[in-house]
């Protein structure tokens, strides 16, 4: 599964001049708790989330720890002057459409984020990705995860015959049984099926039909002289 799966099309974002006060007014009124800074072009300079508007607002103390809460609590007279593009983080950590989710999970988890902007190669907003998005699609049924294991990984993306294997899944458990081409064949199943969104473990008791492939001898031959027929 890529991020352009789950991603969200229907993007909140803000012009770098838009006052903290305007951000934390669209975060509360959408539920949110971040956007994405963007150029005229809709190019994504920067992310600005509640933690950026509450450092502004109250400092590295920052007691009230949610951004509704401080709504409800602050008059919120210091971001008047401040704007999205002072406190944004920059340069954003961006993410393709294309990218596995695993590999989008990974990311966040490595940068500490809780959003991913998704943009095109010319780095134009195309959609975002949050923690939330990714949750939502680890929690999947057996059958969902069996259909993109036979259709996805093994036709698509490997090319090997489903009929050729046995696949079972259940409780995000994945069991791969029957006989593959060769080792690294197998490999690369195990490898992609635990890449799968909602796998928690893959026990494989694949086999493989060579264990690498044939190449063909090479044996220089030697050039015998033609005898000499007149002796």
């Amino acid at each position: 599964m890529k991020v352009r799966d789950v991603m969200t099309t229907e993007v909140i974002a803000v012009a770098p001049d838009a006052s903290l006060k305007e951000v934390a007014q669209q975060l509360s009124r959408h539920g949110i708790s971040g956007v994405p800074v963007t150029d005229e072009k809709r190019r994504v300079l920067g992310v600005v989330s509640e933690t950026e508007i509450v450092r502004a607002e109250v400092g590295d103390g920052r007691e009230p720890g949610l951004l509704g809460r401080m709504l409800l609590g602050l008059r919120l007279p210091k971001l008047d002057g401040r704007t999205a593009g002072e406190a944004m983080t920059s340069p954003p950590i961006n993410v393709s459409p294309e990218v596995d989710l695993a590999d989008a999970a990974r990311l966040m988890t490595e940068r500490r984020v809780n959003r991913l902007p998704v943009v095109a190669g010319d780095g134009t907003l195309m959609g975002i990705v949050t923690r939330a998005d990714l949750v939502r699609a680890f929690v999947r049924s057996d059958e969902e995860i069996e259909r993109e294991l036979r259709e996805d990984v093994v036709l698509d993306t490997l090319w090997i015959d489903p009929a050729d294997l046995w696949i079972s899944v259940q409780g995000g458990e994945v069991r791969l049984a029957g006989k593959v081409d060769t080792k690294a064949d197998a490999q690369l199943l195990e490898h992609f099926a635990s890449r799968v969104p909602g796998v928690v473990s893959v026990h494989s008791t694949l086999r493989w039909r060579i264990d690498k492939p044939r190449l063909p001898r090479s044996e220089p031959r030697i050039p015998v002289p033609p005898r000499n027929r007149g002796r």
